[in-house]
């Protein structure tokens, strides 16, 4: 069994490619859960939601939000009689966050998403991090700002200055997960907030030192391919590069995945982990997606 740490955009991208090559019955996908609110009084799930619509391949992946070829006249009447929404919610999106809000009147989140997942027709496991609401508390240059406000409302511009996020524990079937998988892979999402609330899991870290770890990194040069990684990376002093994303994952990373225009930095990061797999992570089309999942699954050992 392989198990993959996901967040919401560069992930699934990774994903697509994997579910091609690897029988999805094998894949086991714990998601972060740390950005889950309530919007328009059902309960958003934004980075499981679009785990399952890759893995159902319902994504629509031009936002890598939502389900491809949606339509919004819940989302556009709400805007006429004002009371329009920070999150833009498609028609068929709402339905299943409407379906997770009244299963979780009688379950928690990692039974609603299994229920979800087996009503999808999936065969891979996705398992939320934790079953506990989440904090996530910016301060940015204009003052204290709310997760989806910093991302939505002010289109990530504001810089920040530091961040915290709330511990909480890890779902059932999490540690199980990773302690009985042949590799974990730690996907090319923002390590601040999408990875680095699955690692404050207790129990994560040290399981994580007994199983095989790749990573792949969500940086090019000194900046991140997609989303804020730059700007949170900043914020807690920890260095914009596949550098600082080794450094993060030190304790316990077997190899890390980086881009060929990264080459330079292989002796750098040598000195922080023993294996450093050098290809094209740019994934801008399924043969690049499948090419770095197999590069992925090449590097760990039989």
């Amino acid at each position: 069994m392989i198990t993959v740490l996901s967040g919401g955009t560069g992930t699934p991208k990774l994903l697509q490619g994997l579910k091609e090559i690897v029988d999805p019955s094998d894949l086991t996908i714990i998601v972060n859960t740390l950005e889950n609110d309530y919007f328009s009084g059902v309960y958003v799930a934004a980075d499981i939601d679009t785990v399952l619509y890759t893995m159902s391949d319902l994504i629509n992946d031009e936002f890598w939000y939502g389900i491809k070829g949606d339509t919004f006249i819940t989302n556009e009447a709400l805007e006429k009689i004002g009371c329009p929404e920070l999150l833009r919610i498609g028609d068929r999106d709402r339905a299943t966050k409407i379906q997770k809000t009244i299963l979780m009147e009688k379950y928690n989140l990692a039974k609603a998403c299994e229920i979800q997942a087996k009503n999808m027709g999936l065969e891979c496991k996705v398992i939320p991090m934790s079953n506990e609401h989440s904090e996530i508390k910016l301060t940015t240059d204009i003052g204290e700002l709310p997760f989806h406000e910093f991302l939505i409302k002010h289109q990530q511009k504001p810089e920040v200055l530091d961040l915290q996020f709330s511990n909480v524990s890890p779902a059932e079937g999490v540690i199980e997960a990773i302690k009985n998988s042949q590799a974990v892979i730690i996907g090319p999402s923002n390590p601040i907030t999408s990875i680095l609330p699955i690692l404050s899991l207790e129990g994560v870290r040290e399981a994580l030192k007994d199983t095989y770890v790749v990573a792949v990194s969500p940086i090019i040069g000194t900046d991140a391919v997609s989303g804020p990684a730059s700007k949170f990376m900043k914020a807690l002093g920890i260095e914009v590069s596949s550098i600082g994303v080794a450094s993060l994952y030190e304790d316990f990373l077997d190899n890390i995945v980086i881009d060929d225009k990264d080459s330079n930095l292989c002796d750098e990061i040598n000195q922080i982990i023993n294996k450093v797999t050098i290809t094209n992570t740019i994934m801008n089309s399924l043969g690049v997606k499948k090419n770095l999942a197999q590069t992925i699954l090449d590097s760990i050992p039989k």
